[in-house]
């Protein structure tokens, strides 16, 4: 993608106006997806995208550039557009950096580009068939497959020069459950950070479109869920997301390095029960979320945030380790492609096993809910304030469930939630989605075992469930 020569001749230009650092990164990203409505072939699409960015800093101002051109010209060009942001040209910078060219990636058993869409649609039309076995109340089955395999070359004035191969695949499926004119939805979608062979490994089609054929089925013949203050028991998996949302982003140095998060300054304290503990690991094999190196060429690391309920660490990148006080970076730079500079960004972030008996959670619940799947919602950033759609619910009394319910929310603040879990169950396990911040939307997974809080306020339309 690129020799030492240009990278260097690029850095020199990039830091006439007096920067300290310089960063260019280069991607050529190819994506095939292919969509199946009712059991037939939509759409079909391959993509690839080729580009090239420029970062400068000077202590704590950075600027960007970037072009969609990999020739010397282009780079120079895009080099001096960033360095020109700084400032007027005031000297020639010295370039004595001593590179050592490191290589990741390229460990996929089946590589995507020697799959033939057959194979890409069977896939789809296993999870069709499944969605649909579910129930004859199945209208209506959307299934879409998606690869990419992204690769980058990261050179810096710190003496980076890395090439990264990284590729993920992922498969969505949604049903649509019909009676009476009624209509509802469920869906999953399962993702690695493997190359094809994830699906005969790791991810299994049929069973997503089981989980959403169900999902659906019981959704439809749900009350609406009652509202109030009460226990809610949450599962693992995408149920990470309340956690990701209000707190994750709470420790990124987007935030802390701005002075804009509750957990400023906190480092040492108690921010959650003693029975939560959480980790933001990019080097998980295979992942939706892991990286081998980040985008500033560090390598991925297992950075542990929360011990015992105190705060253990923040997760950094460059820029936000100048804010910091120089406090060390983590791994965490991420962004979404060449038009983006980078930022602090989770990969794999969950809340770890603990010791409690997960069916316990609900029989010494006297009444409140359990939260099965959820689904997405809003945050205020600066003060954790969320507001989340549980897709799938069942209301829980004298520790039985005794409905499914549809329409809930959990409405709080990350913060106070940290404080209220009480039970942590012994297995934790992952689920994929894509996180969006200032440097774009990357892959993210969230996780955590099935755990308990021990009240928040549930927002519904239902009345009192016998």
């Amino acid at each position: 993608m690129i020799n030492e020569m240009t990278a260097r001749a690029v850095l020199f230009e990039a830091q006439k106006s007096g920067a300290d650092y310089a960063e260019l990164y280069l991607e050529d990203k190819e994506s095939t997806q292919i969509e199946m409505l009712k059991g037939k072939v939509e759409t079909a699409n391959y993509t690839r995208v080729c580009g090239a960015g420029v970062r400068v800093l000077k202590g704590t101002q950075s600027a960007y550039a970037y072009c969609a051109d990999f020739s010397e010209n282009a780079m120079l060009e895009t080099a001096r557009a960033a360095a020109a942001a700084l400032g007027e040209a005031k000297y020639a910078p010295q370039n004595s950096v001593v590179y050592e060219v490191k290589r990741y990636g390229g460990k996929m058993a089946r590589a995507f580009d020697t799959i033939g869409n057959a194979e890409r649609v069977e896939l789809l039309r296993e999870a069709t068939i499944a969605a649909r076995g579910v129930s004859e109340e199945i209208s209506q089955v959307q299934a879409r497959y998606i690869d990419v395999v992204q690769r980058v070359a990261i050179v810096s004035t710190d003496g980076v020069f890395v090439f990264d191969e990284r590729p993920r695949t992922r498969v969505f499926v949604q049903a649509v459950a019909m009676q009476n004119g009624e209509a509802q939805t469920g869906y999953d979608s399962p993702g690695s950070g493997r190359g094809f062979e994830a699906y005969r490994e790791t991810v299994d089609v049929a069973e997503a479109g089981r989980v959403a054929g169900n999902m659906a089925v019981t959704m439809l013949h749900a009350p609406d869920c009652p509202a109030g203050y009460l226990p809610v028991v949450i599962d693992g998996g995408f149920g990470g997301v309340i956690f990701h949302e209000a707190c994750g982003h709470s420790l990124e140095a987007t935030a802390v390095g701005r002075n804009n998060s509750v957990f400023c300054g906190k480092l040492g304290t108690k921010i959650a029960a003693d029975c939560v503990s959480a980790v933001d690991d990019g080097t998980m094999p295979g992942e939706w979320g892991s990286i081998s190196v980040d985008d500033e060429g560090t390598p991925g690391q297992r950075n542990l945030l929360i011990e015992n309920g105190i705060l253990k660490g923040y997760l950094i990148d460059k820029l936000g380790s100048r804010r910091m006080g120089g406090m060390p970076v983590t791994g965490s730079s991420r962004r979404q492609g060449y038009t983006f500079a980078p930022t602090s960004r989770m990969t794999n972030t969950f809340i770890c096993p603990g010791t409690d008996d997960e069916e316990e959670m609900i029989a010494t619940m006297e009444e409140g809910l359990f939260a099965k799947k959820m689904g997405g919602g809003s945050v205020n950033p600066p003060t954790g304030e969320f507001n989340f759609v549980v897709e799938e619910g069942y209301w829980v009394k004298h520790g039985k469930i005794v409905s499914p319910v549809r329409g809930a929310t959990l409405i709080g603040k990350g913060s106070e939630v940290l404080q209220k879990i009480d039970r942590v169950g012994r297995t934790m396990w992952m689920a994929p989605g894509m996180c969006g911040s200032l440097s774009g939307s990357v892959p993210t997974n969230v996780g955590q075992p099935r755990l308990r809080v021990s009240g928040i306020t549930i927002g519904g339309r239902g009345g009192a469930i016998e």
